[in-house]
């Protein structure tokens, strides 16, 4: 018979880190309720001087530190998987916008709440604990699952980061990551005008100067000059067209994803080509424009990368619809080792992904084969207000 699998004892490091927990509990809320009773009362006491709101600010921040204190003994002792939440939004400059934003984070007093109410909780579950240690020992592992789910209770109602806090910290780091998405398209399209299109009609019309000046007196060079003038707007025009599919390719808009990514396809540099299934835009329906394309330039970006960098022999592309999500896979066969590294390529596709509420998963081990995942949703928030 196999051996059945080992069940975890109730008397394992699991239960005595609750004990040890429950037993700090005390020491650090007698240093947490003195603290905090005595920052906040001679703040309020002294709030009508110049004085008096700073040391308020000041002993809320402390309890917000003491409350990033608790997170962290909750998550190692408790299991909690909390947020650390981020710093108090401070609107104004200088040391008074310091002092308003801890007025007025609710994290804040949420922590000087956790801090009074730490010290009856912690008088009570050491001495609970301190009981059963000498004289319950049989009822002391269920006794610390029910005080440890008390306590992870009371941590995450007062200490976890206000979910509309977060989210609206989310949408300001969305918003400026949308906001240097295009800057960084203007600033490319300003350089590939100026270095590109604009200094071949430069020299185009140049050279037409010349060979209007040369028509009377030598029309044979003259017509040599117009015809490598042809040959400049021929250039000139072929720059433009790859520059305006870079802005939002035209086949995008007229005939959907599937036109648009075969023809990023063929232009791929891969030896084996790249396979194209697209499944959506079957029933008539099509992703929004901004998420289309969010969606092509991704791929786009990430054939770009496997033809330069990446060695593969083939690659695959595969667009489908689920549960009113748009996904994307992207495949290839090569060296493997990607990753999403700060300031690489790959982050700032995460970032642009990430702007709208998509996910951008990388699983590419040394030698290969590499998969990006993206999941982007079939409409973005603007659409669906502007809908509503």
């Amino acid at each position: 018979m196999a051996d059945e699998p080992k069940r975890p004892s109730l008397y394992g490091a699991r239960m005595w880190g609750q004990v040890q927990h429950q037993l700090v509990n005390l020491p650090l809320g007698i240093a947490g309720f003195v603290f905090t009773v005595v920052t906040l009362s001679v703040g309020l006491g002294l709030a009508v001087t110049v004085a008096g709101l700073p040391l308020l600010a000041l002993g809320l921040a402390g309890c917000r530190w003491l409350g990033g204190v608790a997170r962290a003994r909750a998550r190692a002792a408790l299991g909690s998987g909390m947020a650390e939440p981020g710093p108090p939004v401070v609107t104004r400059p200088g040391f008074a916008g310091r002092v308003i934003a801890a007025l007025t984070d609710p994290l804040g007093w949420r922590s000087a709440l956790y801090c009074v109410l730490l010290l009856p909780w912690g008088v009570l579950g050491f001495a609970l604990t301190l009981v059963l240690l000498v004289v319950g020992w049989p009822a002391l592992p269920w006794a610390m699952r029910g005080l440890a789910f008390v306590d992870r209770v009371l941590v995450e109602s007062l200490l976890c980061p206000n979910a509309l806090v977060q989210r609206v910290r989310e949408l300001e780091d969305d918003r400026g990551t949308v906001v240097d998405a295009a800057a960084a398209d203007l600033r490319r399209i300003e350089r590939d005008l100026h270095d590109g299109a604009q200094a071949r009609l430069v020299a185009l019309a140049m050279d037409l100067g010349l060979a209007k000046e040369k028509l009377s007196e030598d029309p044979a060079s003259a017509a040599e000059m117009v015809d490598a003038a042809h040959g400049e707007v021929k250039l000139a025009l072929q720059e433009l067209r790859d520059l305006a599919r870079g802005i939002h390719p035209a086949v995008l808009t007229d005939r959907g994803l599937d036109a648009a990514l075969s023809a990023v396809a063929a232009r791929c540099t891969v030896p084996g080509g790249v396979k194209v299934h697209v499944d959506v835009g079957a029933d008539g329906t099509r992703p929004d424009s901004a998420v289309e394309g969010i969606a092509y330039f991704t791929v786009s970006e990430l054939l770009t990368n496997i033809s330069k960098h990446a060695g593969a022999r083939s690659a695959t592309v595969d667009v489908w619809r689920h549960e009113g999500r748009l996904m994307l896979l992207v495949q290839d066969d090569g060296r493997g080792g990607a990753s999403v590294a700060p300031g690489g390529g790959l982050a700032g596709l995460a970032e642009r992904v990430g702007a709208v509420d998509g996910v951008f998963l990388v699983e590419s081990p040394e030698g290969g084969p590499t998969s990006v995942t993206v999941e982007l949703p079939w409409s973005t928030r603007a659409a669906r207000a502007a809908r509503a």
